[in-house]
């Protein structure tokens, strides 16, 4: 490697000590010095490793769904799920505290589901409905939207709309 005369005016070889505009980075007897032109020919020249710049992280992933998804869905909570679990928590004579235990869940989050505050994950679901012996999941119905008869909209047609 040469280290310019524009970066340093003059430097001294560590060989022989002539000042030179020019650097030659080498390895003589097992020691990296910097030598002057007529010195780099007692060692092999050193190369630097290049610097490895930083990967950059790929971006995130985005996963689009389309209208499959919620097609795919075929259950959904039943829209009283918050008085059904607190009335079959009494039921079954639990507290907030105990029915969290069972569930393993804070009993702040009982309360916030039961008020409607929170909607349980499907997980939490799933376990409430174990423990107290309820069902919170519904049958979703598909809806069939039937397209009307496309007709083309003429001239004749706004004029009659504009009238």
């Amino acid at each position: 490697m040469l280290i310019h005369k524009s970066y340093c005016l003059f430097m001294r070889c560590e060989l022989c000590g002539k000042e030179e505009g020019y650097l030659h980075r080498v390895l003589i007897e097992g020691v990296e010095m910097m030598v002057c032109s007529t010195c780099a020919a007692y060692g092999k020249p050193v190369t630097t490793p290049q610097r490895k710049k930083a990967a950059a992280a790929p971006p995130p992933r985005t996963e689009y769904y389309g209208r499959d998804i919620f097609e795919k869905m075929d259950k959904e909570i039943v829209p009283d799920w918050g008085e059904r679990i607190r009335k079959a928590r009494e039921v079954h004579g639990l507290s907030r505290q105990e029915l969290g235990a069972m569930v393993s869940e804070k009993t702040t989050t009982i309360a916030k589901i039961e008020n409607h505050e929170l909607r349980p994950p499907d997980e939490t679901v799933k376990k409430l409905e174990k423990v107290l012996d309820i069902t919170l999941f519904q049958e979703v119905k598909q809806a069939v939207i039937k397209k009307k008869d496309a007709k083309r909209l003429t001239i004749g047609d706004l004029l009659k709309k504009d009238e």
